[in-house]
């Protein structure tokens, strides 16, 4: 990991770990960190927690003394309806971008979308999400293109 407080912010559970002798690599500590500076870097970690702590249960009393409700409440139905336009426009451009790839492959002949999802892997393509194609992707990326093809 890079910083020892993203293992854990707490000493008990890093020496523990140490104890059982767990190897773990702290790369802003490098490899010739010696377990009393790891304990130490623990120790400050978890003193880190516990100042978040205190800071935010002060910042939600003063929020409360002033009559405010904690959090955002009034703008979550918007951000998510935001959220949701923004993903749905961001497939559809990669579907767009995507499709005449996959026309070029069904030119090829009739082709089942097995055979499209095989081609798509071999060819090194990846989906949205960089993961290999299925049949299951390349039937939602073909019903989302002609759906987008259908709203123009």
């Amino acid at each position: 990991m890079s910083k020892l407080d993203r293992l854990s912010r707490d000493v008990a559970f890093i020496a523990g770990l140490m104890v059982q002798r767990v190897p773990f690599i702290v790369a802003e500590l490098g490899r010739d960190a010696d377990p009393f500076m790891l304990h130490l870097y623990a120790a400050l970690a978890e003193k880190e927690r516990r100042l978040i702590s205190e800071r935010t249960k002060a910042a939600l009393a003063a929020k409360k003394e002033r009559g405010e409700a904690p959090g955002n409440r009034s703008n979550i139905a918007q951000a998510g309806q935001a959220g949701r336009r923004i993903q749905m426009a961001e497939a559809d451009r990669f579907a767009a971008n995507l499709l005449p790839i996959v026309r070029s492959i069904q030119s090829a002949g009739p082709i089942g979308m097995v055979a499209i999802a095989k081609t798509l892997n071999e060819r090194g393509v990846r989906t949205a999400r960089g993961g290999q194609w299925h049949v299951s992707s390349v039937a939602n990326l073909l019903a989302r293109a002609n759906n987008c093809v259908a709203d123009r």
